[in-house]
C-alpha cells in the first residue's frame, strides 16, 4: 500500500500551496470569467451579510433601550426597521447560497471533465495502475523525488473532487466572513468595551478597549487547543477516504465477477477479503469519533461558556449605572460577533481536516498523472506496412527482463502463432505491439490499420449495437452491418436485440463475449489482426470457422494474423510459429524467441 500523502505532514502553507495549485486552473480556463463573476458575486454577497449583521447589532442597541425605557413610539417603529433589514439579510442570504452552490457545481463539472481527460490521454489509467507495482523510475511507487502512486482513482475522481470544490468555497468564503467581521466589530467593541481600571502594587492602571484583548487571548487559548486535540484528524480523515474506497472498490470487483465465485464457491473468501477491509474501516473510523468526540467536547465548553461571558465582562459597568440594557446587549452581541470571527478555525476544524485530506489526496493524483505524462516511453514505434521489431527488450513491472534484443518480422499474407510457457509474456509481447507497455524499448513497426482481440474483451454496459461497434459510434454501421457481423460471429441469437440495453458482461457466457469481440472484428474488416487467446472459450468446431473466416478475412484485406493460442488445433491456421523458450539463469533475458 502507497505511503499516503498525509503521513508526510505538510505544513499549513504547503497545504495552502497545494490548495491553490488545485484551485486556480478553473478560474484561468476557458470558463474563467463566468467563474470570476461568481467569486466576485459570492464575495460581495458575503460582506453584505456582514453588513446586515451591523445594522442588526445596531438595531439591537436602540430596540432594547426602548424595552427598558418602555418608549412604544421607538418600540413599534425599531420593529419595522427590523423587517426591512431582516428583509435584506433573507434576500442576501438566498442569492449567496445560490450562487455558491451554482459555482460549486461548475466548477466541479470543470474540474471533473479535467481530470477526466487527463486520466484517460495516454492511457494513463492503464499506466498508474502498472505503476502501482513498479519499481521503474518514473513508475515507481515511493520512490524518492517520486510521487506516491494513488489509490482509486475512481474516488478521486468522484468523490475527491465534489468535496474539494465545497469545501474550497465554502471554507475559504467563511474565512473571508470571519476577516471583515473582525475588522468591522473590532472597532464597535473596542468603543462600547471603554477602558478597565484598577490599582496594580499601588499603580492605577487602564486598559483601553480591555474587551478585545480579552476577546483575542480567549479565542487564541481556544484555537491552540483545537489545534492540539484535532491534529490527528487530518491524518484519521485520509485514511478513511482510503479504506472507504477499497471496501467499496472490492465490492464492485465481487459483483462484477460474481459467476466466477460462485463456481469456485470463493463465498467464505470474499466475505473474510471485505471483512478485513471493512474493519479497517470500522478501526480508522472509532478512532475518528473518538477523536471527534474530544474535540466535541471541548468546542462545545467552548461556545457555552463564550455565551454568558461577555456579561461576565460588562454587567459590573451596567450595574454601576455606567451603561443602560441596550448597551449592556449589544456588548454581549458584538463581544460574541468578535468572538465567533476569531473561533473559526475552532468552530469548522474537522472540515478542515476533511478539506486538507482531500487537498492531499487530489495533489498526489495530480503529481502522479503529470509524473506520467512527463515519462516519455523508450519505445520507438512507427506506420509500416508490416510488422517489424529491432533491438526489443521487454521487462516486467519489477524490472526483471523478459526478452532482449527481438528481432521479428511478419509480412502480409502470413499467419503468426505464437506459443509459450504461461507467464513467459506473450501477452505482453502483444502490449508491446501495441505500444501500451511502458516497460519496453526498442523499435516497432505496425500497420496502422491494425486490431487487437484479448483473452477477456471489454463488453460495454448498454445497448448491444454500442457494444458490438466499441469504440466506434454505433451510427458508424447500418443496422444490416451489425446483424452480418453477428450472424458470422455465430451469434444469430442476439441478432434482434441490437436495441437491447443490459449489463452485457454479464449477461452473455465467456464464449459468447468472444464471438462478440470476434464479431467487432469482422464489422471493421482490419488487415492485421492480433488474436490473444481470443477463441480459448471456445468449442473445436466453432473456433475452426471463426478462424477460418478471420484469416481468410486478413488475407483478402492484404494483411496478416498473429495469434497466441495453446491449443494444437490453431496451429492449422498459421505458416508460421514463434515459440518462447526459457534461457539458464544468468543469461540476461528470461526467454528467448525461435521462429519456425
Amino acid at each position: 500500500m502507497s505511503t499516503s500523502a498525509a503521513d508526510s505532514k505538510p505544513s499549513l502553507l504547503d497545504t495552502l500551496r497545494r490548495i491553490l495549485a488545485l484551485a486556480a486552473p478553473y478560474f484561468r480556463s476557458e470558463d474563467k470569467w463566468k467563474a470570476r463573476g461568481m467569486l466576485l458575486a459570492v464575495v460581495l454577497l458575503n460582506l453584505g451579510t456582514v453588513y446586515v449583521t451591523v445594522l442588526i447589532n445596531d438595531w439591537s442597541r436602540v430596540f432594547y433601550d426602548a424595552i427598558q425605557n418602555k418608549d412604544q413610539a421607538v418600540f413599534w417603529a425599531q420593529l419595522l426597521r427590523f423587517t426591512y433589514i431582516a428583509m435584506a439579510g433573507i434576500l442576501v442570504a438566498v442569492l449567496k447560497f445560490y450562487i455558491t452552490q451554482l459555482l460549486q457545481v461548475r466548477w466541479r463539472a470543470w474540474m471533473t471533465r479535467s481530470y477526466l481527460a487527463r486520466w484517460l490521454a495516454d492511457r494513463t489509467f492503464y499506466r498508474l495502475e502498472l505503476a502501482r507495482y513498479s519499481q521503474q523510475p518514473g513508475l515507481a511507487a515511493n520512490q524518492p523525488g517520486q510521487p506516491a502512486n494513488p489509490d482509486n482513482p475512481d474516488q478521486r475522481i468522484q468523490e475527491d473532487m465534489q468535496l474539494f470544490t465545497d469545501y474550497t468555497v465554502t471554507l475559504s468564503m467563511g474565512i473571508l466572513n470571519s476577516v471583515v467581521t473582525l475588522v468591522t466589530f473590532i472597532g464597535i467593541l473596542w468603543t462600547l468595551s471603554g477602558p478597565l481600571s484598577f490599582t496594580l502594587m499601588g499603580h492605577a492602571v487602564s486598559i483601553p478597549g480591555y474587551m478585545v484583548w480579552v476577546a483575542v487571548l480567549y479565542c487564541a487559548a481556544g484555537t491552540a487547543i483545537t489545534h492540539f486535540i484535532g491534529r490527528p484528524l487530518i491524518g484519521l480523515n485520509f485514511r478513511q477516504q482510503r479504506f472507504e474506497a477499497d471496501f467499496r472498490h472490492h465490492l464492485i470487483r465481487v459483483r462484477e465477477n460474481s459467476e466466477a465465485i460462485a463456481l469456485d464457491r470463493g463465498e467464505s473468501v470474499e466475505h473474510t477479503q471485505l471483512d478485513t477491509r471493512f474493519s479497517s474501516v470500522l478501526r480508522n473510523y472509532l478512532s475518528l469519533i473518538r477523536q471527534q468526540k474530544n474535540l466535541v467536547a471541548f468546542t462545545a465548553s467552548f461556545a457555552q461558556l463564550s455565551v454568558v461571558f461577555p456579561f461576565f465582562l460588562a454587567a459590573p459597568r451596567y450595574f454601576s449605572g455606567a451603561i443602560q440594557f441596550g448597551e449592556l446587549m449589544q456588548i454581549s452581541r458584538t463581544f460574541n460577533t468578535v468572538q465567533d470571527a476569531l473561533s473559526w478555525f475552532v468552530d469548522n476544524y474537522d472540515r478542515v481536516a476533511v478539506w486538507r485530506a482531500t487537498a492531499d489526496r487530489l495533489t498526489s493524483f495530480d503529481e502522479a498523472m503529470a509524473a506520467q505524462s512527463a515519462t516519455r516511453s523508450e519505445l520507438d514505434r512507427a506506420e509500416a506496412p508490416a510488422l517489424h521489431t529491432r533491438d526489443l527488450d521487454i521487462a516486467l513491472p519489477d524490472g526483471t527482463t523478459l526478452l532482449d534484443n527481438t528481432v521479428l518480422s511478419v509480412e502480409p499474407g502470413e499467419s503468426v502463432l505464437l506459443q509459450g510457457p504461461s507467464g513467459s509474456g506473450k501477452s505482453t509481447l502483444f502490449r508491446s505491439f501495441a505500444g501500451i507497455w511502458p516497460f519496453a524499448r526498442g523499435h516497432v513497426a505496425l500497420p496502422r490499420n491494425a486490431m487487437f482481440i484479448p483473452q477477456r474483451p471489454y463488453v460495454p454496459d448498454g445497448s448491444l449495437r454500442d457494444a458490438l461497434a466499441y469504440p466506434d459510434p454505433a451510427s458508424s454501421y447500418s443496422d444490416a452491418q451489425l446483424v452480418q457481423a453477428l450472424e458470422e460471429a455465430m451469434l444469430p441469437q442476439l441478432a434482434g436485440r441490437l436495441d437491447d440495453s443490459d449489463a452485457w458482461s454479464q449477461k452473455l457466457s465467456g464464449g459468447e463475449q468472444q464471438r462478440l469481440a470476434i464479431a467487432r472484428v469482422l464489422l471493421k474488416k482490419p488487415a492485421w489482426v492480433f488474436a490473444d487467446e481470443a477463441t480459448s472459450a471456445l468449442d473445436a468446431p466453432t473456433e475452426e470457422k471463426l478462424y477460418r473466416k478471420l484469416v481468410d478475412g486478413v488475407r483478402t484485406a492484404g494483411g496478416a494474423m498473429v495469434s497466441i493460442a495453446h491449443r494444437a488445433s490453431a496451429a492449422a491456421f498459421h505458416d508460421k510459429r514463434w515459440t518462447l523458450v526459457p534461457q539458464p539463469e544468468g543469461n540476461g533475458a528470461r526467454y528467448r524467441l525461435e521462429a519456425a
